[in-house]
């Protein structure tokens, strides 16, 4: 058996060398080139595995992480809070927003007129505050597709000798300062402007009579209404609107991926859903 073993261990050794011979090259250089074919297939192997897992972290990336919302929380029934909590329809909406990416939300709360430079500054991703869309603004941020759709209106006290818009003049009208209120009631000629931090701010002036009307969002204007009942708002709006979340100019993937919730969001229902549930229709 010992034999037999060696005589063809000897055969493939012939074998081995005659095939080198007939090639014209060494056994050296058919093993070299074995080698460097092993070593490239190992490097291919490495580079494919970084690869992979470089895909892997930046989709982990993607899909994890928090997104800080600005707002101003002083809106009902936009943005307010409930004890301890920050709720709203803004807050529900991009809570929703921020499933759909994979992503948590954070809510910051801060005054209406500092949101923008926040948001400028990197220091929210986003700004969701009742924020209506206008040329001035779009000049420092991009706007989202639009999610909501209101109007400014007036309160005054009952029995008030103020029955339309062009009645503001000469009185005394309260705003919230950097809101759309802000910018219209500033160009009617003849009236004087008092602008407060928060809107209630201005509705408690009006009841205490310090103040003629106020000019506000709708759906706000009609929680203060509700919850004082010497007030009332006029039929006779200023302006219709539309509602859009502000994002960074320089940040236009989280631009593209907020549109894309959104509208996933109005395909489904949800957001009609979600503004019904603060908003019931009259």
């Amino acid at each position: 058996m010992k034999k037999k073993f060696l005589a063809l261990s000897m055969a493939a050794v012939m074998a081995a060398a005659l095939a080198g011979c007939s090639s014209g090259g060494s056994t050296a250089d058919t093993t070299a080139a074995a080698a460097e074919e092993t070593t490239a297939a190992g490097s291919e192997a490495v580079a494919e595995g970084s690869t992979a897992a470089e895909d892997a972290e930046a989709a982990e990336e993607t899909a994890g992480g928090t997104l800080i919302m600005g707002t101003n929380a002083t809106f009902p029934p936009y943005e307010y809070y409930d004890g301890d909590a920050i709720v709203g329809i803004d807050v529900e909406i991009a809570e929703a927003i921020g499933e759909k990416l994979g992503m948590d939300v954070q809510v910051e709360d801060m005054e209406f007129d500092a949101l923008i430079p926040a948001l400028v500054s990197d220091k929210v991703d986003f700004v969701a505050a009742g924020m209506t869309v206008t040329p001035d603004r779009e000049a420092s941020v991009n706007f989202t597709d639009t999610y909501a759709t209101a109007a400014q209106v007036i309160i005054v006290k009952e029995g008030s000798d103020i029955a339309s818009v062009d009645d503001l003049a000469g009185k005394v009208v309260g705003v919230q300062l950097g809101t759309t209120g802000d910018l219209l009631v500033s160009e009617i000629e003849g009236t004087t402007v008092e602008r407060y931090n928060k809107g209630f701010e201005a509705v408690q002036s009006v009841t205490q009579g310090k103040i003629d009307a106020v000019v506000i969002d709708n759906a706000p204007a009609k929680n203060f209404v509700a919850q004082d009942e010497g007030l009332v708002i006029l039929e006779e709006a200023l302006s219709s609107e539309d509602y859009a979340m502000a994002v960074n100019k320089d940040n236009t993937e989280l631009l593209e991926q907020i549109n894309g919730a959104i509208a996933e969001l109005k395909e489904e229902g949800t957001l009609d859903a979600i503004v019904d549930k603060y908003i019931p229709a009259e």
